[in-house]
């Protein structure tokens, strides 16, 4: 696979889905002794530690200035809802079952990619989306003790998330994609702080190395993101989504001991398949685009 830049974008996506995953996991096991919200605004503190400091060090402060601070707080905002959603569903309901149930995130954003930034969503985009929802509807089992109350905390999170990436996509063209890393630290510690001491628990020593370890990993994951979306169109990149579902597989069985069942094999059979068609009918037009650049 040449690495052009719409390849390029795809590889910095998955990457930045893979570390998610993996603060999704670390919060998973710490749930039971902090609240979500607590896991939340100590990510983005962390994250506003490595982020502000390494800016600060180089002098960087150019990067406060922006040309859209509305979007900016806002995407910062879905971010927060986003992520609080979904801690509060991984305190009840398994890593696997919370991921697929965000997993209709994908829809929303290829829905609100084409009226918000005017990208063109064929109907064969359409329907490699659908089918993927079909095979995360086959993992939750409907009907099924996965529909707890938190399983809307777990859509919800999807929804937010969709429009994070959506707003995403739309700064990538608008402002510095060291900036918006900047505003989604600093933007999301303020957000989560305004909720925080309802929730307030004194974190131990372990609590603050968890906190500052999930926080290098999600800088590092907003600024692969970044990257990601300044190279290729949010409604390409949305069904890679998926791709965090193998991530929390294998997490899960490592960490959890917790193996997925056949709905779940059968599901994410589902959804590979409907990478290998959608890249089959999609890459060849990006890469053709990609040589004329």
């Amino acid at each position: 696979m040449p690495l052009n830049q719409t390849n390029r974008g795809i590889l910095y996506f998955l990457t930045a889905i893979g570390l998610i995953a993996l603060v999704d996991t670390v919060c998973k096991f710490y749930t039971e002794e902090l609240h979500a919200v607590m896991l939340v605004w100590g990510y983005f503190i962390a994250i506003t530690f490595f982020v502000a400091g390494y800016f600060g060090i180089r002098r960087k402060f150019d990067l406060l200035y922006c040309n859209q601070p509305g979007l900016q707080i806002a995407r910062s905002g879905f971010l927060v809802a986003s992520i609080t959603s979904l801690f509060v569903s991984l305190t009840y309901l398994p890593i696997a079952e919370v991921t697929a149930i965000g997993f209709t995130g994908p829809l929303f954003i290829t829905a609100l990619s084409v009226p918000l930034l005017r990208e063109r969503a064929g109907r064969h985009r359409w329907l490699a989306v659908i089918i993927g929802l079909a095979g995360v509807l086959v993992i939750v089992r409907p009907g099924g003790a996965v529909w707890h109350w938190s399983a809307g905390m777990a859509l919800l999170g999807g929804i937010c998330f969709a429009l994070f990436q959506i707003v995403t996509r739309w700064l990538a063209n608008q402002d510095r994609h060291q900036t918006t890393l900047l505003y989604t630290s600093i933007g999301g510690a303020v957000w989560a702080s305004l909720i925080v001491p309802f929730f307030w628990t004194t974190p131990t020593t372990e609590h603050v190395g968890m906190l500052l370890a999930i926080g290098a990993m999600g800088a590092a994951a907003h600024s692969s993101m970044l990257q990601a979306f300044a190279r290729a169109e949010a409604s390409l990149l949305a069904p890679f989504n998926y791709s965090k579902l193998i991530w929390v597989t294998i997490l899960g069985y490592l960490v959890f001991g917790a193996w997925p069942g056949l709905d779940t094999l059968i599901g994410s059979a589902i959804i590979v398949g409907t990478y290998m068609s959608y890249t089959a009918k999609d890459y060849d037009r990006w890469n053709r685009a990609d040589r004329l650049r």
